[in-house]
């Protein structure tokens, strides 16, 4: 790649397919509007165009502000500085994979797809597809029904926004359980004393009418625990869509998120606008897409918070693929004060989703003996068969014994 001014091209051309580039990054989910591409075009300009890497860092440090950012701008700036006419030619994005001549095989990212053809799929497809599957309509199941089913990871970025929506209307109707204190209620089995001697005054104690009162019940904690390490961030921002609007239906709902230490999330997430939330959660949490240390944080938990809000029936959900920095050192121990300070406690593991998969390595064996259940989280389904299931309010069992098959 040379400079602009050394080939002879307008600087109209530049100035275009930047503008572009940047349309396509903003497509893919990166929050980049026109001032962005100002600072772009002054800083290509301070910086030259003399070499491809001086070209990519210097669109790197104007664009991408997350650790999160960076794969998509990677796979975009791969995908159209390679070829500038690229969005004219991106119908092999229905292929799993895109060659060039002489460029190792590698597999392309939907939402960068997607966003450098425009985003809209069905723009790109062959006449004869759009006919065969106009023909083929009533056979085939609908959008919503094939979202639910959609494993995260493989979801496109209108697929997610999609997800999104129908997660915020997901609920988990926990059975009430019954608390120390009571209520007024006149069909109540309990009387009322004090209540009944105020009563009585007001009428110089001629008449004594008996008041009575039944017991509060209310729904337990929940206490979330969820992965944010590099092998589970797709599924933990999807997640935290789901926690974002559990949280604003319903009171003592409380959020920690780990990786490499543990970061309390709860009250960002008690903000009613999700996009201001989430970007809070952002800003808070520093170790997003790392390392796991699974056993160095709950220890913490259990250190720090585990009085604060494993109380009253307090249900427990672990959010985590079990692989762990750290093999697994003093996992067991935190899980069993885990499990013993919590009324239920669910592990929720995107790898339960394969057929054959078995619990090898050793994050996963020392947290299998202390859960109560064992379940997948890795589509819209599995989290409708999780409320599901909470909501029948099942006994804990005394320990979970696995038995070699996909929950």
């Amino acid at each position: 790649m040379t400079d602009a001014a050394d080939t002879g091209a307008p600087e109209g051309a530049l100035a275009a397919n930047l503008m572009h580039f940047a349309r396509a990054l903003r497509a893919a989910g990166l929050p980049i509007g026109p001032g962005r591409v100002i600072d772009a075009m002054h800083a290509v300009r301070a910086a030259g165009i003399t070499n491809r890497s001086d070209f990519y860092w210097t669109l790197h440090a104007i664009f991408v502000n997350r650790r999160d950012q960076r794969e998509l701008f990677d796979e975009a700036f791969r995908l159209f500085w390679r070829d500038p006419q690229l969005l004219e030619r991106m119908m092999q994005m229905m292929l799993p994979t895109i060659e060039a001549p002489g460029e190792e095989k590698k597999p392309v990212n939907r939402r960068i797809a997607e966003a450098l053809a425009g985003g809209d799929p069905a723009r790109n497809r062959p006449p004869e597809i759009r006919e065969e599957e106009a023909l083929d309509a009533t056979l085939t199941w609908s959008d919503r029904e094939v979202l639910r089913k959609m494993d995260f990871e493989q979801m496109s970025a209108d697929d997610m926004a999609r997800a999104k929506k129908m997660m915020a209307t997901l609920r988990l109707p926990f059975a009430h359980v019954p608390t120390r204190r009571f209520r007024p209620d006149p069909a109540g089995h309990r009387a009322d004393l004090r209540a009944t001697l105020r009563a009585s005054l007001r009428n110089g104690g001629d008449v004594i009418a008996l008041r009575f009162r039944k017991r509060r019940d209310r729904p337990p904690p929940i206490v979330v625990l969820c992965d944010i390490s590099g092998s589970m961030e797709r599924y933990s921002r999807m997640f935290l869509h789901f926690l974002h609007a559990l949280t604003n239906d319903r009171d003592r709902v409380f959020t920690f998120l780990f990786g490499t230490r543990l970061t309390n999330v709860t009250r960002y997430l008690r903000q009613r606008d999700v996009d201001e939330s989430l970007a809070k959660v952002a800003r808070a949490v520093e170790d997003w897409s790392g390392g796991t240390r699974i056993g160095h944080t709950l220890a913490e938990f259990n250190r720090l918070w585990s009085r604060r809000v494993l109380g009253q029936n307090a249900v427990v959900l672990l959010i985590t693929d079990g692989l762990d920095r750290d093999a697994g050192s003093g996992l067991a121990r935190e899980m069993e004060r885990l499990h013993k300070s919590s009324h239920r406690l669910v592990w929720l593991n995107p790898l339960l989703r394969y057929e054959g998969f078995e619990p090898r390595s050793l994050g996963m064996q020392a947290i299998l003996p202390y859960v109560d259940e064992f379940r997948a989280a890795h589509n819209l389904d599995s989290l409708s068969d999780l409320a599901t299931a909470l909501a029948e309010g099942t006994p804990r069992t005394s320990r979970y014994i696995w038995t070699g098959k996909a929950a």
